[in-house]
């Protein structure tokens, strides 16, 4: 058993309070894309699906912040591509936004499904077409997107482009005429 400062057993609260700051410290890690550390927690048995009070997991905040080497320990561990957060996203949503295509590839070379939707409907190809992601929403539709997936309100990805003044993306997807 360790010791807190005064050599006694720790409290409840104690511990509480270091398991609190040790899990703010793996989010940390991952916002900042620290893969040295994350490597070495995972490897100690760390959850690598572990989430903070906003239901984002650790590779959600890898992939959002654009952080290639902390996304591929996390999947390398075992970190699930397709976990929820409370927004209704997933990693590979949150890289099409950001418009990573390095990091949107590997999750796609990892396993994540490209036509993945939350309980919105919304996929991550709608999420590149309402930010003008062309070469993300190229690379989505090669590995198997379909342009014409509807969200929870009918739209689709051309839709979205079009609402957000997307033009590129709006062209990519243009429907045949």
């Amino acid at each position: 058993m360790h010791t807190n400062d005064q050599g006694a057993t720790p409290t409840k609260a104690e511990l509480d309070e270091a398991a609190l700051n040790m899990a703010r410290n793996m989010f940390q890690y991952a916002r900042s894309g620290d893969a040295d550390h994350l490597a070495a927690f995972l490897s100690r048995g760390l959850p690598p699906n572990l989430r903070n009070e906003k239901g984002d997991s650790l590779l959600m905040l890898a992939s959002y912040h654009c952080h290639l080497d902390a996304t591929r320990v996390l999947l390398e561990h075992g970190a699930d591509p397709h976990l929820i957060n409370d927004a209704g996203q997933t990693p590979l949503h949150g890289a099409a936004f950001k418009g990573d295509l390095a990091v949107t590839t590997l999750l796609l070379d990892k396993g994540a499904l490209p036509d993945f939707a939350g309980p919105s409907g919304r996929t991550a190809l709608m999420f590149a077409a309402m930010f003008n992601r062309v070469a993300i929403a190229k690379l989505l539709m090669e590995r198997g997107a379909d342009p014409a997936a509807r969200d929870g309100a009918g739209t689709t990805a051309y839709d979205a482009a079009i609402k957000m003044g997307a033009a590129d993306t709006a062209a990519l997807l243009a429907p045949a005429n």
